[in-house]
Order: C-alpha cells, then sequence, then structure tokens
C-alpha cells in the first residue's frame, strides 16, 4: 500500500479498493492451499472465471486484475518472486455504451427545482452554485469536496482541480457557473460558515466541509422523476461538449482522464454529429438525390 501511495501516486480510494481486491484474492487461494507470494497464472485465470461467473460487472473485475498487476510488479522489483504470474492476462472486456447523461432540458429542470424549492436561502444559493459547477466543470464529487476558495479564480472563470493520484489540473467554466458562484460566495457562504474560516468552497450550515453523501443527496433531489447524481452530471458535461463538436482530447483534459482511451467511450456521440453534417452536406447522402443526377 506505501508503495501504490508513493512511488505510484494512486489515490487514497484506489488502494483502499486495491487492498480489498488482494483480501479477496487471498481468501480464494486459501481454499487450493495457496498463498499470494506462489500464486500461478492460472490460479488467477480461475479466480477471475469465479468472478464472472458470480455476475460481477467487468469493470470491477478490470480494477481486480488491476491490483493483481501492480500487486505482483511489486513483488518483482522487491525480488520475491522471479516471475509475474499475471504476465498475457487479458483485461475483462469494458463497456463500449456511453455512460448515462442528461438531457439539456433535464439540466435546466433540475437547477430550476433547486432555485424553487422551499429552503433557507443561503442553502438554495449554495445547491445552485453546486450544480452549475459540478456541470460546468465535469469535477468528480471527490474533487468538489475537496475545492478551496483559494482554488477559484473568477476573474478568469477557472479552477484549480486535484484529481486522481494528486494531480492538478485547470478547468474553466461557464457565466452561468460563474454568475452562481459569486452570488453564493458573496451572500451564502458567510451565513453558512458560522464564524468558522474553512478553506472549503462548499459548506454545511455548521461551517464544516460537504461530505459526499451530502452532495448525493442534493443532486438526487434536485431531479427526483430520475436517478441523477454527480457523475451524472459529469457525464452530461462531457456529452454536450462532444455533441456541440469539442475534441475528445480538450474533453480528456477537462475530465482529468489519464488515458485518451477511457474518453473514447463519447466517440460514439461525435460520430452521430458527424452522420448528421455529412447527411446535410454530400450530395449523394441525401433522400432527396435523384438516381442518374451528377
Amino acid at each position: 500500500m506505501s508503495y501504490l501511495k508513493i512511488e505510484k501516486g494512486l489515490a487514497a480510494l484506489t488502494i483502499e479498493a486495491y487492498g480489498r481486491d488482494l483480501q479477496q484474492l487471498a481468501e480464494f487461494l486459501e481454499t487450493k492451499n495457496r498463498a499470494l507470494l506462489n500464486a500461478r497464472r492460472g490460479d488467477l485465470l480461475e479466480f477471475i472465471e469465479k468472478l464472472t461467473s458470480n455476475l460481477v460487472e467487468s469493470r470491477s473485475r478490470a480494477r481486480k486484475l488491476s491490483a493483481m498487476r501492480h500487486f505482483y510488479k511489486f513483488l518483482l522489483l522487491d525480488k520475491q518472486i522471479k516471475s509475474d504470474p499475471t504476465l498475457n492476462i487479458e483485461s475483462p472486456r469494458q463497456w463500449k455504451i456511453l455512460p448515462k447523461s442528461l438531457a439539456l432540458t433535464d439540466i435546466d429542470a433540475m437547477l430550476a427545482r433547486e432555485k424553487a424549492r422551499p429552503q433557507r436561502p443561503e442553502l438554495a444559493l449554495r445547491n445552485q452554485a453546486l450544480l452549475e459547477l459540478l456541470y460546468a466543470t465535469g469535477m468528480r464529487v471527490s474533487e468538489l469536496v475537496n475545492l478551496r476558495v483559494e482554488d477559484i479564480n473568477l476573474a478568469a472563470s477557472r479552477a484549480l482541480v486535484r484529481g486522481k493520484g494528486d494531480k492538478e489540473r485547470i478547468v474553466p467554466f461557464g457565466v452561468c457557473a460563474r454568475g452562481a458562484l459569486e452570488t453564493y460566495l458573496r451572500e451564502a457562504r458567510p451565513l453558512l460558515s458560522n464564524g468558522r474560516n474553512s478553506p472549503l468552497v462548499f459548506v454545511d450550515r455548521s461551517g464544516t466541509g460537504l461530505t459526499r453523501e451530502r452532495i448525493w443527496r442534493i443532486v438526487r433531489e434536485s431531479k427526483p422523476d430520475k436517478k441523477a447524481s454527480p457523475h451524472m452530471l459529469r457525464h452530461s458535461c462531457a456529452t454536450h461538449m462532444v455533441s456541440n463538436g469539442a475534441d475528445l482530447r480538450t474533453v480528456q483534459t477537462i475530465l482529468g482522464h489519464a488515458d485518451i482511451a477511457t474518453t473514447q467511450v463519447y466517440t460514439h456521440v461525435a460520430m452521430d454529429r458527424l452522420k448528421q453534417v455529412y447527411r446535410k452536406h454530400h450530395p449523394r447522402a441525401a433522400s432527396r438525390h435523384v438516381s442518374g443526377s451528377r
């Protein structure tokens, strides 16, 4: 775990998940009278096959395989084993469908509902700014929880975001998010801070930072007819950018994806747009084309 944190720079939640995954593998190997140090490639394949038969989704299986690869790479570097049993084990196929996102009308309805809900004015302003910023930047909920006042540059309409592995990136936001943030920071946050000098942007009524669970509830309550979530707003941000012409490299930078392959899940949105442009402008693509005409 120290190796993952110090040398690989992985996020705390990822390290915690990898620990659970390796514990699960150790318990499986114990049933075969083996241990982590003497596991063979066949043992690991059998473990993955068991996960598949138990209907563990492909993303979870891929993460468990990643945990094993990191672990056995560490053992090789530490000279505790002579060969890596994870070599040539293919990753489970990941879903290639677009994650669920909201339509623009749904986003507008969420913001309107939050503004109209009967609640203290300072809470309404906070929640409005929170929803606007989530949608405008595509931040992960963990990134929003840890966002500090000093990370916000209202004049430049941008935020310094700390993502997975404490990697920093600059994310821009638009006039709607900026206006909501300005109002919240000026009128609502001083009331919520309750005399406490919290460095965090979003605080509760006791002046302490919001938890992940509280942010989830705020998003869920703003769209009760659909199971909205902070992650859905993140996907909506990316989907709407791509559908309006943004290139994948830009979306990758804004979302903080380490690998462009992660962003490529949005490729088919761009492809739909390309098809629309093609059908509109190519002379032989339109249904009005007359056979034999040139």
